[in-house]
C-alpha cells in the first residue's frame, strides 16, 4: 500500500478530476482503518464525496467505527440522518451506542425513529447500563447452547450463524434459565467425537464478568487468563452478551490514555485532530492550576530571601533540586499507577510498593546527592555547599519516592482515580519540600557558606 500522504494526494487529484469511479476503486483498496489520515487532510467538500463512495461499497460503518472521536462532528455534518442510521443498524450494539453517543443529541430522536423496532429496544436498554461499565461494551450477538447438544449439532448450529457475528470464538452452555453453565473453546469442539454433548467437553465455572463490572477490570480479567472473549452475565448468571478481545484492546487504548492525560493534566476529549479552541478551552484549568503549584515553590523561595541575598550562589542550584526531585516522584509515580491500572496490586500490597519506592529514593538520594555534592564542591571550591546540596537531595529524593507511590495508593483507598491530578500533587510538593530543605540548610549553614 503507497504511504498515506501519496494515497490523500492521488484521491484529491481523481476527486476534483471528477474521475469517481477510480477514487471508489483507490479507497476500496484501503482498510477503514487506514482512512482516519486521509480524512485529516481531506476539506469538507471532499468528506462529503468520500462517504458517498464509502456507502456505495457498504464501507461506511467499518470506517466510522475506525475513525477517531474528533474527526466525527466533521463526518457527521456530511451525512444525513437516514444514512447515520443505516451505518447504526449495521453495527454491533456495543460499537452503535459508542457511535450514537457521538451523534449531536439534537439528531438522536430523528435517527432513532429511523432504526429498526428490534435496535431500538436494544441501544435503549444499552444505555441503561453504568458508563464505562461491562454492560456498554458487551456485544448481545452471541451464540448459546444446551448441554445435551452434541459436537455435530453444535458445529451445524454455528454454520447456522453464518456470517452475523464477526467471530465465534467460544461456544456458551446454558440451562433452560438462561444461566452460564460452562464454555467450549471451539477447538475442543472440533477435536472432539460428532456424537458427544458439550455438556461433557465444557469448561465448568467460566471466569465471567458481571454486567455492572468496571470495563478496566474485565480487561484485566482477559489478560490475567489469556482470554479471546469473556462472558457478562447478570446477578442471577444469566448470560447477557460477550466481550471480545478486539474491544478488550479498545478498553486497555481507552484506560492507558486515560491514565496518561490524567498525569498530563490533559482532558481525555483533547487530541490531535480537536480544534484549537476546543484544547485551548480544555487545557487552560489546569495550566491555572499548575501556575498555583508554581507560586507555591515562589512562596517557598521567598521565605529565604535574605539568605538569598547574602549567598546568591545558592540559587544556582535550586533548579537541580527542583529537576532531580520532580523526575523521581514522576518515575514512582509512573511505576505504581502502571501496576494499578494492570490490576498488579492492592491496597495491602499497594503500602509495600510504597515502602519499597521510599527505599530506592533514600538510596538513590544518597548516589546522587554524593554526586551532586562533589560537583557543588568542585566548583564553588565550598565543601559546606556541598554538604548542603547532598543532604538536600537526599531528602527530596526519599520524600520524592514517597510521595510517588503514596499519592495513587492513597486516591486509590478513596475510590478516585490514581492518577486523577497525581502528578501536580507529587510535583508541586516535592519540588516545594525540597527547596525548603536546601535553602533551610543554607540559612543553618550561612556563615560557612559566605
Amino acid at each position: 500500500m503507497a504511504p498515506t500522504e501519496v494515497t490523500t494526494r492521488i484521491l484529491r487529484r481523481l476527486l476534483a478530476s471528477g474521475v469517481h469511479s477510480r477514487a471508489e476503486r483507490l479507497l476500496a483498496r484501503v482498510h477503514p482503518a487506514d482512512l482516519a489520515p486521509l480524512f485529516a487532510d481531506l476539506t469538507p467538500e471532499e468528506i462529503r464525496t468520500v462517504v458517498d463512495l464509502l456507502f456505495r461499497q457498504r464501507r461506511a460503518a467499518q470506517t466510522l467505527r475506525e475513525l477517531p472521536p474528533e474527526m466525527l462532528p466533521t463526518i457527521f455534518e456530511a451525512v444525513d440522518d437516514a444514512r447515520l442510521a443505516a451505518v447504526c443498524g449495521r453495527l454491533e450494539i456495543d460499537d452503535m451506542l459508542e457511535l450514537f453517543e457521538r451523534v449531536p443529541e439534537e439528531r438522536h430522536d430523528p435517527i432513532l425513529a429511523l432504526l429498526p423496532a428490534e435496535k431500538q429496544a436494544e441501544l435503549r436498554k444499552h444505555e441503561l447500563y453504568a458508563e464505562g461499565s461491562a454492560g456498554r461494551v458487551m456485544t448481545t450477538n452471541i451464540l448459546a447452547v444446551d448441554e445435551k447438544l452434541t459436537a455435530q449439532e453444535a458445529i451445524e448450529k454455528i454454520r447456522a450463524f453464518g456470517e452475523d457475528t464477526d467471530a465465534v470464538l467460544y461456544l456458551y452452555v446454558v440451562d433452560t434459565e438462561g444461566r452460564l453453565e460452562g464454555v467450549v473453546p471451539i477447538r475442543r469442539l472440533v477435536a472432539s467425537r460428532p456424537d458427544r454433548p458439550v455438556g461433557e467437553i465444557m469448561i465448568r465455572e467460566p471466569v465471567s464478568a458481571s454486567v455492572d463490572t468496571d470495563q478496566e477490570e474485565v480487561a484485566q480479567l482477559v489478560a490475567r487468563y489469556n482470554l479471546l472473549a469473556i462472558p457478562v452475565t447478570d446477578l442471577e448468571r444469566r448470560l447477557l452478551g460477550v466481550i471480545t478481545v478486539d474491544d478488550v484492546i479498545e478498553v486497555i487504548t481507552e484506560e492507558a490514555t486515560e491514565d496518561i492525560y490524567h498525569l498530563a493534566g490533559l482532558d481525555e476529549e483533547d487530541r490531535v485532530f480537536t480544534p484549537p479552541s476546543q484544547s485551548i478551552r480544555k487545557r487552560l484549568p489546569w495550566q491555572f492550576l499548575n501556575l498555583g503549584a508554581v507560586f507555591i515553590s515562589a512562596w517557598v523561595v521567598g521565605l529565604f530571601e535574605q539568605t538569598l541575598d547574602k549567598i546568591v550562589t545558592l540559587a544556582v542550584f535550586m533548579p537541580v533540586i527542583n529537576g532531580m526531585g520532580g523526575n523521581g516522584g514522576v518515575q514512582s509515580l509512573t511505576v505504581v499507577t502502571r501496576a494499578m491500572a494492570l490490576g498488579e496490586i492492592e491496597f495491602s500490597s499497594g503500602l509495600r510498593a510504597v515502602g519499597k519506592e521510599l527505599l530506592v529514593g533514600l538510596v538513590i538520594g544518597l548516589v546522587v546527592g554524593a554526586a551532586a555534592g562533589g560537583i557543588a564542591w568542585m566548583w564553588q571550591g565550598n565543601p559546606y555547599l556541598g554538604f548542603t546540596l547532598t543532604a538536600a537531595m537526599v531528602v527530596t529524593l526519599t520524600v520524592a519516592g514517597l510521595l510517588g507511590a503514596a499519592v495513587p495508593v492513597l486516591l486509590k483507598a478513596l475510590r478516585q482515580d490514581p492518577a486523577l491530578g497525581s502528578g501536580a500533587i507529587v510535583v508541586t510538593i516535592t519540588d516545594a519540600f525540597g527547596l525548603f530543605c536546601f535553602l533551610g540548610l543554607g540559612t543553618l549553614l550561612l556563615d560557612r557558606l559566605a
